[in-house]
């Protein structure tokens, strides 16, 4: 029962994640209405078989905003994600397979930049840098790298300690064989998991950044600035907050959830499979 418990729950997260994916993928075909369009006569419209999630304070249809705004938190939070993984990774990598001063050093970097408020950082960052797309993302990856870094580097520690990799040193295998074709592989599957559970905070940084006005233009269909949007409405059109607010925590839910899911499947052997000679 357990079992059976646990391969429904894994279903529902791949289906949770191929929705999101869908809608964003889709997202013009699947809209009722220009989610740009104007119309004032129609202002603060119910939730309507023809506005399915009702209009806003301009008239425009929120079910259809919130499609195309589908597309906008997700990429960003990809951008963020993508980027952290990767410099993180690197970073990690030297510092856990280098030597013992490069390893210092990196360490004294990441306990400087891991000092600062994370949070506070982030809007002084985007504060100075102003509004816009690429300016939001820089902001969102100025720390975000170090938790990477940090995770990497302990996997690689961990890792240098295996068998398999004494083994293939004893081969007579270089630090770039070893490190490239037999540390790496093994630490895809944690990263993966560590990445999907950041795109979840990802998701909801970039949606708080949208929501002070730091972030992409407020006329873009996104999920935090609708949430602002909608925030001076609550009393009269709890509509215009309540729908933007429950995408964002389903989406955060989604990704925590698919890292739980490919934790269990590295955990069970599933995912990443040892290099052994």
């Amino acid at each position: 029962m357990i079992k059976m418990s646990k391969k429904k729950g894994y279903i529902v997260v791949w289906a949770g994640l191929g929705i999101l994916l869908g809608v964003a993928l889709f997202a013009p075909w699947l809209t009722l209405h220009d989610p740009y369009e104007q119309n004032l006569a129609n202002r603060f419209a119910p939730p309507s078989a023809e506005y399915w999630l009702g209009t806003d304070e301009l008239g425009r249809c929120v079910f259809s905003r919130l499609v195309v705004g589908t597309r906008m938190s997700l990429f960003i939070g990809a951008a963020v994600v993508s980027i952290n993984a990767v410099v993180g990774s690197l970073i990690g990598l030297l510092s856990g397979f280098g030597s013992r001063w490069i390893d210092a050093l990196v360490m004294g970097l990441l306990d400087i930049v891991q000092a600062f408020p994370g949070a506070i950082l982030t809007l002084a960052v985007a504060g100075i840098l102003g509004p816009g797309l690429p300016n939001m993302i820089l902001a969102l990856t100025v720390l975000g790298w170090a938790g990477h870094a940090r995770f990497v580097r302990s996997m690689v520690l961990s890792l240098n300690e295996r068998e398999f990799i004494e083994s293939a040193r004893s081969l007579g295998y270089g630090s770039f064989h070893v490190l490239f074709r037999h540390v790496l592989p093994n630490c895809l599957g944690p990263i993966l998991v560590f990445s999907s559970m950041e795109m979840a905070g990802a998701i909801m940084m970039a949606a708080g950044l949208n929501f002070l006005g730091l972030g992409v233009p407020v006329s873009t269909p996104e999920w935090g600035a609708m949430l602002n949007q909608g925030k001076d409405y609550f009393r009269t059109a709890p509509h215009l907050a309540a729908f933007p607010g429950l995408a964002i925590m389903i989406a955060a839910l989604e990704f925590n959830l698919l890292g739980d899911y490919l934790r269990d499947r590295i955990d069970e052997g599933g995912l990443i499979d040892e290099w052994k000679d």
